[in-house]
């Protein structure tokens, strides 16, 4: 098929990706391990961990799961915050030959519930503050392993120590929980399965590029979660087209080993955990954030050393924006500010570029692509409203409802193909029918544009689509046009039922300015939106309705409207 994204890559951007360079992605974090054993890996609370603690650490764990006699392939549970135990976690289960299941530490007992019975998984790694949602439902689940770790684990002993106990007794955030531990279950701790996994030897896992490395749940806006089955070849895939783009940028630093990746996104999540394994590639270093929205204690570690590539959803770049103390940080080190998650708004990337003097550049990604499909180029200097082009080795094609390709500018579905694109939903066959084309394109539910330089505009997503009196209005341009006007922070846009017109446009404003009017608010829409897409109800709110990674929930705005 034609590529006219090709001819407006950055010069020294490859066209392609060869993962097969890696017998499966546990040769690429284990020779990075090897290669970068006295390079720092991680600085979490101002403790460090090097790559040579991450190989040690993550092999013991690796070789304590292979002793439970788990079977090849077995599926494990991660739920845990970012803190150094995600990352000895995540490898220790890779190497040992199993499938990592990311979970959200925040889900409810229902959700959780769900996706350990719909993964089968029979392990769990676990912070403690989060045991009590495991224990109203682990009965319900195929769990029968379950490993506490505890917020200072890794933190040196002393200080370690130190922050359990204040995590436990004076933050008060572990509540009180009993596990069940009839059927077989058993509780270790973290520190004890590492330090028995020091007395056994792991085994090389017999993974290779088309074994399953995890299975990513989505967020199931739409209903039950998903879990999208990404193999070795898909994230090895995507972390080198993620090295081929985002490389350019990082060209003043020098040596992209020296690079500190700030880690703020919850490492469970696609966008983040695709960051953490780039950074493992490079050899450079995270900075974790445990918690992100403690945006004074965010900055703080901000300002302690410099910082070279920030990716964030529109919302966290937003926030940081309105902290008092977020002028006080030094940008002078910030080669990339990558917006991903959600659409970016222009009027907050234009006070980014402001502030931080590094523009805010936009992507597009899910959990079914390993967070990699389309980016703007790293060397743009401006904010350019779309999601950019496809990465080296993806191939996107604009779709109509019956799978067929449309020409340049016309709008339809967003479709991909590439190697980081999921094998499919695991155990969804109806839904893996519906989700590719005759062709091998994923389908997306994203409708877009392409232009002839290979840019790619969404529109929408079809599902948030709002008809008005039949014509198609989609809240990403109306939240976009609004979001630029004076006193407005951020803002969401909605359809409700609507007897004359089939639906009308609820919008729900956030304001920095106290004074800022209805009024005002309309009139400003009068001038800048044609009739049918100026909202008819307007409602002021402190806050917007986030899920745990900052998108704005359209549909509990929905619910309540």
């Amino acid at each position: 098929m034609e590529k006219p994204w090709l001819k407006s890559y950055p010069e020294g951007v490859a066209h392609d990706v060869n993962p097969e360079q890696f017998r499966s992605l546990n040769q690429l974090l284990e020779d990075s391990f090897k290669k970068n054993a006295s390079k720092p890996f991680s600085v979490c609370m101002n403790r460090w961990m090097s790559y040579g603690e991450l190989d040690t650490l993550s092999a013991a764990l690796g070789a304590w799961l292979q002793n439970l006699g788990l079977e090849p392939g077995a599926r494990v549970a991660i739920m845990l915050p970012n803190i150094p135990q995600f990352a000895v976690t995540m490898s220790g289960i890779l190497r040992a030959g199993y499938t990592c299941v990311n979970v959200n530490p925040l889900y409810t007992p229902r959700e959780l519930a769900h996706q350990l019975k719909d993964s089968g998984a029979t392990t769990i790694v676990i912070l403690e503050n989060f045991a009590g949602t495991l224990a109203d439902v682990i009965e319900q689940t195929p769990v029968k392993h379950i490993v506490i770790a505890s917020m200072g684990d890794l933190l040196g002993f002393w200080y370690g120590k130190w922050i359990t106990f204040a995590v436990r007794h004076l933050a008060k955030m572990v509540p009180a929980y009993k596990l069940p531990l009839g059927n077989g279950r058993k509780v270790t701790p973290f520190r004890q399965a590492i330090a028995q996994g020091m007395e056994l030897t792991l085994r090389p896992a017999a993974s290779t590029l088309d074994s399953v490395a995890f299975l990513q749940y989505t967020g199931g806006t739409t209903g039950l979660s998903k879990g999208a089955v990404l193999t070795h070849r898909n994230i090895v895939a995507a972390v080198l087209q993620g090295e081929a783009w985002f490389t350019p940028a990082l060209k003043r630093i020098g040596d992209v080993s020296k690079t500190n990746n700030i880690a703020a996104l919850p490492l469970y999540h696609i966008f983040a955990l695709t960051l953490c394994l780039l950074t493992v590639r490079w050899g450079a270093h995270l900075t974790l954030i445990p918690n992100p929205r403690d945006f004074g204690k965010f900055i703080e570690v901000l300002k302690k050393r410099p910082f070279h590539m920030l990716p964030a959803v529109n919302t966290l770049f937003n926030a940081l924006l309105q902290h008092p103390q977020f002028k006080t940080v030094d940008f002078a080190n910030l080669c990339v500010s990558q917006a991903g998650g959600m659409a970016a708004s222009e009027g907050t990337a234009k006070h980014w570029m402001k502030v931080t003097g590094c523009p805010m550049i936009e992507g597009w990604g899910m959990s079914e692509t390993c967070a990699i499909g389309t980016n703007n180029p790293v060397t743009n200097k401006t904010f350019t409203g779309s999601i950019g082009l496809p990465l080296p080795g993806i191939d996107v094609a604009i779709k109509d409802d019956d799978g067929r390709s449309l020409t340049i500018g016309e709008s339809g579905e967003i479709c991909i193909r590439g190697p980081q694109v999921m094998v499919g939903y695991y155990q969804q066959p109806s839904e893996n029918a519906k989700a590719f084309t005759a062709d091998g394109f994923m389908r997306t539910g994203d409708i877009g544009v392409m232009d002839e330089a290979g840019y790619i505009r969404i529109i929408d997503r079809k599902k948030d689509m709002i008809i008005v009196s039949g014509f198609n209005v989609f809240p990403n341009e109306l939240e976009n046009v609004i979001s630029l006007c004076a006193g407005v922070v951020e803002c969401a846009a909605i359809g409700i039922a609507d007897q004359s017109q089939g639906e009308a446009i609820k919008v729900f404003v956030v304001k920095s300015d106290s004074n800022l009017s209805e009024e005002e608010l309309i009139a400003y829409c009068k001038a800048n939106l044609t009739g049918y897409k100026r909202p008819k109800y307007i409602e002021f709110q402190d806050e917007l309705p986030k899920s745990n990674v900052g998108k704005i929930l359209r549909r509990e705005l929905r619910a309540t409207s």
